[in-house]
C-alpha cells in the first residue's frame, strides 16, 4: 500500500513546492516593485522640490537686487533669504518696501523661472511691528484664491523685510510629476490584475484538484462492485438452469456486457488520470505489427459483425516491425475504431492500412461515419470533448478516447494526422517509425 501511494504523495508534493517557490518569488517581485516605485516618486518628489526651492530662492534674490537697485541700499551679506518651512520664504533687505513694486517684481521673476503658482505676499512695517498683509497673486489660473485663513509669523531678528507664502506648493510639485505618478498607477494595477489572476488560478488549481480526487476515488470504490457483479454473471451465464432457461440467459448476458462496458470506461477515467499525474511509464518493445492489428481487428470484428458492418485490415509489409508499449498502442487503435463504430448513423465500414514513408510508417484507419466539422476538428483531442451526433443519440462515453490516443501518440513521439468530411467519414493517421527487420 506504501509504495503504491508513493508515486501520486510525491508527485502531489513536488507540484506543491513547485507552486510555494513561485509564489514566494512572484511575493518578492511585487515587493520589489513597490519598493523600487515608492523609491522613485519619493525621489522624484524631492528632486522637484529641490528644484522649487532652488528657483525660489533665485526668483527672490533677484527681486532683493532690484529693490536694492530701485532704493539704491545695500543688500545684507548674510541670511538674505531665510526659509521657515517648505513654502514659507524671509527676504531682507535694508530699506523700506513698496508692496506695489514688490508684488510687481515678484510676479516678473515668478513667470521667468517658471514657477506658475499661487503665492501670498507680507511687508513688515516697523512702526507697527506687524506684517502687512500684501495680496495674494495667482499664477495658475486654475486654482481657487485660497488666501492665509491665519496671520503670516514674524521673523524676530530682521528689520526690513518681506514674506512670500507658497499655499498651493504640494499640488503644484505633484502636477510636475504626473508622468511619474500614471507609471506608477499603471504598474498598481497591473500587480492588483496578478494578485487577481493568481488568486484564480490558486482557487481553480484547488477546484480541479479536488475534482480529480473526486472522480479518482469514485471510479476506484467503482471497481470492487465491477469485480463483484463479473463473478456473479459469470457464474449465472455458465450455470445449467440459466443456460436451459433462454430467457433469463438472456439477462445473464446483458448483466455481463453491461459490466464489461461499465469497466471499460472506468479504466479509461483511470489510465487517463495516471498519464495526468505522469504516473506511466512506456514498456516498449518490439512486436510485429501486421500480427498485433490483427489481434486487435479480431476482438474489433464481434462488435461489428452484431450488425452488418465490416472492418478490413491490409498491411503492405507482412514483416513490419516496430518499437512501442504494445498495451497502449492495442489501447490506441480500439479506441479509434470504437468512435467509429459508435460514430456511425449506417452500417460501420472501418479500413485499416499502412504505407511505408523511408523510415516511417503510416498507420491510417478510415471509417464511413458521421464526419466532424472544421470547427471541431481543432477541438476533437481535447479531454471531455465530444462531436455533436445530430439527431444520433445512442453514442455514450465520456469523450476520453481521443484524448487518449493524443496523449499516448505524444508520449511515443509520433505523428497524429486527421481529416474528415461531414456525413462522408473520417480518416486517421499515425506515423510511427519502423524497425529494420
Amino acid at each position: 500500500m506504501i509504495s503504491a501511494q508513493f508515486p501520486l504523495n510525491c508527485t502531489s508534493y513536488m507540484t506543491n513546492v513547485l507552486i510555494r517557490r513561485l509564489l514566494i518569488l512572484g511575493t518578492l517581485a511585487i515587493l520589489g516593485i513597490i519598493f523600487i516605485q515608492s523609491y522613485m516618486v519619493l525621489k522624484t518628489y524631492e528632486l522637484q522640490d529641490d528644484e522649487f526651492h532652488m528657483s525660489a530662492t533665485t526668483a527672490l534674490r533677484t527681486v532683493a537686487e532690484r529693490i536694492s537697485t530701485l532704493y539704491k541700499t545695500d543688500l545684507p551679506k548674510q541670511d538674505l533669504i531665510t526659509r521657515r518651512s517648505s513654502n514659507y520664504y524671509a527676504v531682507n533687505v535694508n530699506s523700506e518696501i513698496d508692496a506695489n513694486v514688490l508684488e510687481d517684481y515678484l510676479i516678473q521673476e515668478f513667470e521667468k523661472h517658471s514657477l506658475e503658482t499661487d503665492f501670498e505676499y507680507a511687508v513688515y512695517d516697523c512702526q507697527s511691528d506687524s506684517l502687512l498683509y500684501g495680496s495674494y497673486c495667482n499664477l495658475a489660473d486654475d486654482t481657487d484664491e485660497i488666501g492665509s485663513k491665519e496671520g503670516l509669523p514674524k521673523f524676530n531678528d530682521l528689520i526690513y523685510y518681506f514674506v512670500v507664502r507658497f499655499p498651493s506648493r504640494g499640488s503644484y510639485l505633484l502636477s510636475n510629476m504626473w508622468q511619474t505618478i500614471l507609471f506608477s498607477a499603471i504598474a498598481l494595477l497591473a500587480i492588483l490584475f496578478f494578485v487577481y489572476a493568481i488568486t484564480i488560478i490558486l482557487r481553480q488549481k484547488q477546484l480541479t484538484e479536488q475534482q480529480k480526487d473526486f472522480i479518482n476515488n469514485m471510479t476506484h470504490e467503482f471497481k470492487t462492485p465491477i469485480s463483484s457483479i463479473k463473478i456473479a454473471s459469470n457464474v449465472l451465464v455458465n450455470n445449467k438452469d440459466i443456460v436451459k432457461d433462454e430467457r433469463m440467459l438472456q439477462y445473464a448476458k446483458i448483466i455481463k456486457h453491461q459490466n464489461e462496458r461499465l469497466n471499460n470506461q472506468v479504466e479509461k477515467v483511470l489510465n487517463i488520470a495516471r498519464l495526468e499525474k505522469d504516473q506511466f511509464k512506456l514498456n516498449k518493445e518490439k512486436f510485429n505489427l501486421k500480427a498485433t492489428l490483427e489481434s486487435i481487428v479480431d476482438d474489433e470484428r464481434i462488435k461489428i459483425e452484431k450488425g452488418r458492418g465490416s472492418i478490413v485490415l491490409n498491411v503492405h509489409d507482412p514483416d513490419l516491425t516496430i518499437e512501442a508499449d504494445r498495451l497502449h498502442f492495442t489501447n490506441v487503435i480500439s479506441n479509434i475504431i470504437d468512435n467509429a463504430i459508435k460514430y456511425c448513423q449506417e452500417e460501420p465500414n472501418i479500413y485499416l492500412s499502412t504505407k511505408a514513408k523511408g523510415g516511417y510508417v503510416s498507420l491510417f484507419i478510415k471509417d464511413n461515419g458521421i464526419g466532424i466539422s472544421k470547427d471541431e476538428q481543432k477541438k476533437i483531442f481535447s479531454k471531455f470533448y465530444r462531436v455533436s451526433t445530430g439527431d444520433l443519440h445512442n453514442v455514450k462515453g465520456f469523450g476520453l478516447g481521443l484524448h487518449y490516443v493524443k496523449t499516448i501518440t505524444d508520449a511515443h513521439g509520433w505523428k497524429l494526422h486527421l481529416e474528415s468530411e461531414e456525413s462522408v467519414g473520417t480518416e486517421i493517421e499515425i506515423t510511427i517509425p519502423r524497425i529494420n527487420s
